[in-house]
């Protein structure tokens, strides 16, 4: 149609359990809701933007410190809205429904549908219940990098030194390779300071920071070409990587499966 506006609404959230801090950014969507381990329901007051598509002020986030065991819920406006129903009873029905922090993710979701949910919704649903956790902080790493490129050999001999204390071997070949291209990219185009952290959970999770918000870009490189393809040899080797920006400049990071 000539002249229609096109859109879509979006919930961001990040959570680091490390710092148990959630950042949360709003794209016209409906709100995060946070189900403390005492069961006691919370709507954070996160900032709303335009929906995605549509020019408008830049997003802001609202940040908050999650208790360990809490329940993060996400979900769309097809779950509390309908045409019978105000939004604010939705919400109120959703409130009663997670007020149960005995129950896991997977029981939490059944029970939400089932109180809110008629046979046949009038809109598409999506529902997600994550649990939180913190890491130990024997599963942590964190180091400093100096602007040097000598600094990339001791990045890499500290992560080793890591890994196999945490009986992860088999990934030192390709966390090596990882920390290599991250340090030395960081070093030759970033500004300081630069971190290294490593992450030992349900995966193997490195990140380097640095203080630039220019974030580096994936190509294909030339038969030619001398450099290049340490991006591209990040993303065959990890199962996820990108890029998150923070408040001083950005984290990129990237995830390695277990053994």
């Amino acid at each position: 149609m000539e002249g229609a506006i096109i859109g879509a609404t979006c919930l961001y959230a990040v959570y680091d359990p490390v710092s148990r801090r959630c950042r949360l950014a709003r794209a016209g969507h409906l709100p995060a809701v946070l189900v403390h381990p005492d069961g006691t329901v919370e709507i954070p007051d996160t900032p709303v933007g335009p929906p995605l598509g549509l020019r408008g002020m830049p997003f802001t986030t609202a940040e908050l410190e999650v208790p360990e065991g809490a329940q993060l819920v996400l979900y769309t406006d097809g779950l509390v809205e309908a045409r019978t129903r105000d939004i604010d009873i939705g919400l109120d029905l959703l409130r009663a429904a997670l007020s149960h922090a005995d129950r896991s993710p997977e029981e939490t979701c059944r029970a939400v549908l089932e109180e809110l949910l008629p046979h046949r919704p009038e809109d598409d649903v999506a529902l997600l219940v994550a649990r939180t956790r913190a890491l130990p902080a024997d599963r942590v790493a964190e180091w400093e990098v100096p602007p040097d490129p000598a600094a990339v050999a001791e990045s890499r001999a500290t992560a080793t030194a890591h890994l196999r204390r945490w009986d992860l071997e088999l990934l030192e070949p390709g966390t090596e390779l990882v920390l290599s291209e991250l340090v030395t990219n960081a070093i030759r185009h970033a500004a300081g300071p630069i971190r290294v952290r490593l992450l030992f959970g349900r995966s193997l999770i490195c990140e380097v920071s640095d203080g630039s918000s220019t974030s580096p870009r994936l190509r294909q490189a030339a038969s030619t070409d001398e450099g290049g393809r340490g991006l591209f040899l990040v993303a065959q080797i990890a199962e996820r990587w990108g890029t998150r920006y923070t408040d001083t400049g950005k984290i990129i990071w990237a995830e390695q499966n277990l053994p």
